[in-house]
């Protein structure tokens, strides 16, 4: 069997990957904080017919190597976290992180996620009140690992969010309201390490290492926070269409291997003597 079939049919494979990758990209072009990705390929095995030596002692020399390479496989995804545009809103529950900072969102009782996305709403409590949460309802931490609760003797109509996250509210009397309330940012050793799970949201894994607070001083650069703003996917779509192309032209020529290799085959079953 010829090498040329398998090879041809890795690439199709592998270019098959880097399609449904750039498709995906470009179906989140307007989700709000969407993190673009591209796709890594590493070359497989090759088979070596000859070695190069310079052996004086051996009647075969050669200063290269005769090798063969057996085609190519999807080996990671890597995800661009390059900010996105900032649309302005003016809604006062948007909010849109400048630096390299995620939201905390706990989705389960058990789980803290992370998120570039800021559209978030303000939901009714029991026995009064609001909470801050997410589109889906999920509730949003502060910095002391709490959920974000505002009694009902505040106006929320002057709510207010300092550059660090601290939420400050206008009394009757023109005061200024600290209730402590600050929502928290979280940084990570290393991004690429985050696990995407779907909904906007990251999770920590070994490889990202533990998340750390800016409020507590832990990293170097602090993002700031910007009321009444979204951040907007970081896809170009530009980018993303010439990706596309070169990626189907990819699919298309191995795919003429494979109908060269089967006519080669052909060719050499229909030989006579």
């Amino acid at each position: 069997m010829m090498r040329s079939l398998w090879t041809a049919a890795s690439g199709m494979t592998a270019q098959q990957t880097n399609v449904d990758l750039i498709a995906n990209n470009l179906a989140n072009v307007n989700t709000t904080g969407f993190k673009k990705e591209r796709l890594e390929f590493q070359s497989l095995l090759y088979q070596t017919m000859r070695r190069a030596t310079m052996d004086q002692a051996t009647t075969i020399q050669g200063p290269t190597n005769l090798q063969v390479g057996l085609g190519v496989r999807p080996i990671a995804t890597s995800r661009s976290f390059e900010m996105g545009n900032l649309q302005r809103t003016d809604n006062q529950q948007d909010f849109a992180i400048n630096g390299p900072g995620f939201f905390m969102v706990q989705i389960d009782p058990d789980t803290v996620a992370f998120s570039r996305d800021g559209n978030f709403r303000l939901s009714p409590m029991e026995g009064g009140g609001l909470m801050l949460v997410t589109s889906e309802g999920l509730p949003i931490l502060g910095v002391d690992g709490g959920f974000i609760e505002f009694g009902p003797e505040l106006n929320l109509l002057t709510m207010a969010v300092n550059d660090d996250g601290t939420i400050l509210f206008t009394g009757p009397d023109g005061e200024t309201i600290d209730e402590g309330i600050q929502i928290a940012i979280a940084q990570f050793p290393n991004v690429q390490g985050l696990e995407a799970i779907g909904r906007n949201f990251f999770i920590a894994t070994a490889a990202s290492g533990a998340f750390m607070l800016e409020a507590d001083g832990e990293t170097v650069v602090t993002s700031r926070l910007i009321q009444g703003m979204l951040e907007a996917s970081n896809v170009n779509l530009a980018e993303e269409m010439v990706r596309l192309i070169i990626a189907q032209r990819a699919y298309e020529i191995n795919s003429r291997t494979i109908q060269a290799s089967d006519e080669m085959l052909q060719q050499a079953n229909q030989l006579r003597r």
